[in-house]
């Protein structure tokens, strides 16, 4: 008999508050993910509200009597950073706040064993072997938990359905098989009650599926789908959800750094399957920093791109003029960052500033040399005047970043001959089209005119409007929301000073990661930085000039 002698409760909570939906929704949730990580293609619930009990059965690998054994230890885990989609077997750790009595039952070959757990206070937590009750079958693990609530959601079949289908609703959806079947060959099948969780695509009038290919590839790296309702949708429906091996992993419009302007009728889902290695270790949120970090911002920049033009599609645009008025805002400010980032050490995410200075993104513009064009998405082509089809070669948003940098890229495939009367060949989700321009194998970067530039990582500027809201402006990701609805906005435009309303409301807004000691220093030397920018743009203008004459 073994127990586990630490503040468990105290850590369970604090795993417990990690995640934003309730507790029992994140319990069912890891518990399935963790049955994913197994390799099981199969998952079972089964409620029993007689008898208090939610059962979960996978055929997966199972495990050893080592690993059970040592998987009662709450800081325990056998995976790392960047492997798989659940989080050292918390579902089951956090089902002992609820629950009077956990039952694991695992079986992998020849292994076949079985322990009861409980919390039986606030620093024990005993738990013993028992002989195995049967749950599962030639292999696998079975998680019984005997629940202290008889009316605990766990026990409505009709809830665990609704869950299995928000949290895993790539592996519903037959849009996303073919790109799921390289991680999960045989498929998913879910099972609440004896009965199958249906599969199937839902019924929408504006229903779009969008290819992403990153980098050189050939095969799709993940793919979009979007769609535009008629009605509002419900809270947990809007917004476009971000998933990787099938787990929803973000949903809504703030991790994105997109706001349309009907964004309650508007609801999508991305899966990424590469962005399982950029997971944090919870396997709640994505890391920002590092390679994994860079990976996640590159396949951010895609889905952006990806989003923007399809809402452009559909008549769903912000004012053309937003986004040029703070670019010029957008590089004064990540100026300052870049200053005052060894003074305040947690502003160098938001300028990814290292050493030997920053990548260089290849971006059209002028000059003879030929670079590479936008690359993240398989858009269709933008119609000509003539009526015939042209590449979409408009200039990708400054500061994306080229995924080749951080996936590896295929090699250069060779030329295919054909006669020049012969039409183009098409491969799976290609737009063809006249013109030796789209002859480019597919997954390749067309190149355009233009010369390279230098790319921007940090602080994008958006506009929203928060009626009520006292707050000027707020953080989100890499992304500083301003409140256009605020009375000082307003003001501010009126008089003519809306880039110092700009620079105060990120100053106030970043404030909040310097900590409260060093907030008032922040914001004065933020503002003083940010006043002698437009001085330093004349110096190097003026000195550019006298150069330029001699």
């Amino acid at each position: 008999m073994g127990e586990t002698r630490v503040d468990l409760q105290h850590l369970l909570e604090d795993l417990r508050d990690a995640y934003t939906g309730e507790l029992e929704e994140t319990i069912l949730t890891e518990i399935a993910a963790n049955a994913l990580d197994s390799g099981a293609t199969r998952i079972r619930l089964r409620t029993s509200p007689a008898d208090a009990t939610l059962i979960v059965v996978d055929d997966g690998r199972g495990m050893q009597r080592r690993d059970l054994a040592r998987y009662h230890d709450v800081a325990a885990s056998t995976k790392s950073r960047g492997e798989g989609i659940g989080f050292a077997g918390v579902g089951i750790k956090l089902g002992l706040l609820v629950s009077s009595a956990v039952v694991t039952e695992t079986q992998r070959g020849a292994t076949h064993v079985a322990t009861r757990w409980h919390l039986a206070s606030r620093y024990r937590a005993p738990w013993k072997w028992i002989p195995p009750p049967g749950l599962t079958s030639a292999r696998g693990t079975a998680v019984q938990l005997q629940l202290t609530n008889p009316l605990s959601p766990l026990l409505d079949a009709g809830y665990l359905d609704q869950a299995i289908r928000v949290h895993f609703e790539p592996l519903l959806d037959p849009t996303f098989d073919d790109l799921l079947r390289r991680h999960y060959t045989q498929g998913i099948e879910f099972e609440v009650d004896g009965q199958p969780v249906a599969r199937g695509v839902p019924s929408v009038r504006d229903r779009t599926t969008i290819p992403i290919r990153m980098g050189r590839r050939r095969i799709p790296s993940a793919i979009a789908s979007l769609e535009l309702h008629d009605a509002a949708l419900p809270d947990d429906r809007q917004g476009i959800a971000i998933s990787t091996f099938g787990k929803v992993i973000r949903r809504g419009w703030d991790w994105l750094g997109v706001t349309p302007t009907m964004p309650t009728r508007i609801t999508g889902l991305i899966e990424a399957p590469d962005l399982a290695a950029c997971l944090t270790l919870s396997k709640n949120d994505f890391i920002r920093t590092g390679t994994r970090g860079a990976t996640y911002l590159a396949y951010r920049r895609a889905i952006q791109e990806v989003v923007s033009r399809q809402l452009k599609a559909w008549g769903d645009a912000r004012d053309a003029d937003v986004r040029p008025r703070t670019v010029r805002l957008e590089r004064d400010l990540e100026r300052v960052l870049e200053d005052l980032a060894d003074d305040f050490p947690l502003l160098r995410s938001l300028v990814d500033h290292r050493a030997g200075g920053q990548k260089r993104l290849p971006l059209p513009g002028k000059g003879p040399e030929r670079v590479p064009g936008p690359l993240f998405a398989n858009m269709p082509a933008a119609e000509g005047p003539d009526g015939s089809n042209h590449p979409d070669t408009s200039s990708p948003e400054e500061g994306a970043m080229p995924a080749e940098d951080v996936l590896p890229a295929d090699p250069e495939p060779p030329p295919v001959e054909r006669n020049p009367g012969d039409p183009r060949p098409r491969e799976n989700g290609d737009v063809g089209g006249a013109g030796d321009q789209l002859a480019s194998p597919i997954g390749t970067l067309s190149t355009v005119p233009g010369r390279r530039r230098p790319a921007r990582y940090g602080l994008l500027l958006q506009f929203e409007s928060r009626p009520g809201d006292p707050e000027l402006g707020r953080l989100v990701e890499s992304t500083i929301w301003i409140n256009e609805a605020h009375p000082a906005y307003t003001r501010a435009t009126a008089s003519r000073s809306i880039g110092y309303h700009i620079a105060l409301t990120v100053a106030l807004s970043l404030a909040a990661l310097v900590g409260a000691a060093d907030e008032h220093a922040f914001i004065t030397q933020f503002l003083a930085h940010w006043g002698g920018a437009d001085g330093a743009k004349r110096v190097r203008k003026e000195r550019g000039k006298r150069s330029a004459r001699g």
